[in-house]
C-alpha cells in the first residue's frame, strides 16, 4: 500500500502552486483591468441611454464583449495554443497560462463595468454636463469615482473567477493550484495532496474576497466624507 504524502511536503507543495496561481493571476488581473475597464466606459458611452449613444459602434462592441464572455475557458485554452506560443514562448506553463487568461477576462471585466457604470444615477451625470464638463471629465470625475466601490468588488470577483480558470488550466499542465490537484492528486490517487489543494482553494478565494470587499467599504466611506 502507498504511505501518504508527508504533511511537510504537501504544504510545500502548496507554497510553491499557491505563488504560481497568484503570479498568473495577478499579471492576468492586471491586463483584464487596463483594458477591461476602457471597453466597459465605450460599452457605457455609447449605449442609447449613454454619453455619447452610437447605435452601430454599440452593437459591434457587445457583439464582441459576449462573443468572449461565452466561451468556455478550456476551449479558449487550446484554441489560443497558437498565439500564446507566439507571444510567450511556450504553449504550456504559468507565463503561457496568462495569455488566454487575460483574453477571457477582458470581456468579463467590460461587461461588469458597463452595468456597474449604468447604474450611476442620471441626475449626478446631468449635472455633470450642464457645468460643460468634457466626456473625459465625466467619465474621470462622475462615473469612475461614483462607482469606485462597486468596480473594487467588480475586480474581486474577476480573481476569484481567475483562479477557477487557472485551475482549469491544470488540465494542460498550466501550473498553479490546478495543477498540483489534477496531476499530483488526481491522476496519482494522492488523496492528502488533492484535498488539501482543494481546502486550501477555498480558503485562498475566501480571504481574497474578504479582502476586496473591505477595500470596496474603505473605498465608499470615503467617498461619502469627502462629499
Amino acid at each position: 500500500m502507498r504511505s501518504a504524502t508527508p504533511w511537510s511536503d504537501v504544504l510545500n507543495r502548496l507554497v510553491e502552486a499557491t505563488g504560481e496561481t497568484l503570479y498568473m493571476v495577478g499579471v492576468a488581473t492586471l491586463i483584464a483591468t487596463l483594458f477591461g475597464i476602457p471597453v466597459g466606459v465605450w460599452l457605457q458611452l455609447t449605449s442609447p441611454g449613454g454619453l455619447r449613444p452610437q447605435a452601430n459602434l454599440h452593437r459591434v462592441l457587445s457583439f464582441v464583449t459576449d462573443l468572449g464572455r461565452s466561451m468556455p475557458f478550456i476551449v479558449l485554452l487550446v484554441a489560443l495554443m497558437s498565439v500564446t506560443r507566439l507571444v510567450v514562448g511556450a504553449s504550456i506553463g504559468t507565463s503561457a497560462v496568462i495569455v488566454p487568461l487575460s483574453v477571457g477576462a477582458i470581456p468579463f471585466v467590460g461587461r461588469l463595468v458597463q452595468n456597474i457604470l449604468s447604474e450611476v444615477h442620471v441626475s449626478v451625470v446631468e449635472a455633470a454636463v450642464t457645468t460643460g464638463a468634457s466626456t473625459v471629465r465625466i467619465v474621470r470625475s462622475v462615473l469612475i469615482r461614483e462607482s469606485l466601490p462597486a468596480l473594487i468588488n467588480a475586480i474581486g470577483v474577476t480573481v476569484i473567477a481567475l483562479i477557477g480558470y487557472s485551475a482549469m488550466a491544470g488540465v494542460i499542465g498550466g501550473g498553479g493550484l490546478g495543477d498540483l490537484a489534477i496531476r499530483e492528486g488526481y491522476q496519482r490517487f494522492n488523496a492528502r495532496l488533492l484535498w488539501s489543494t482543494v481546502a486550501w482553494l477555498a480558503v485562498l478565494t475566501t480571504v481574497i474576497q474578504f479582502g476586496f470587499t473591505r477595500a470596496a467599504r474603505a473605498s465608499d466611506r470615503r467617498r461619502h466624507a469627502s462629499v
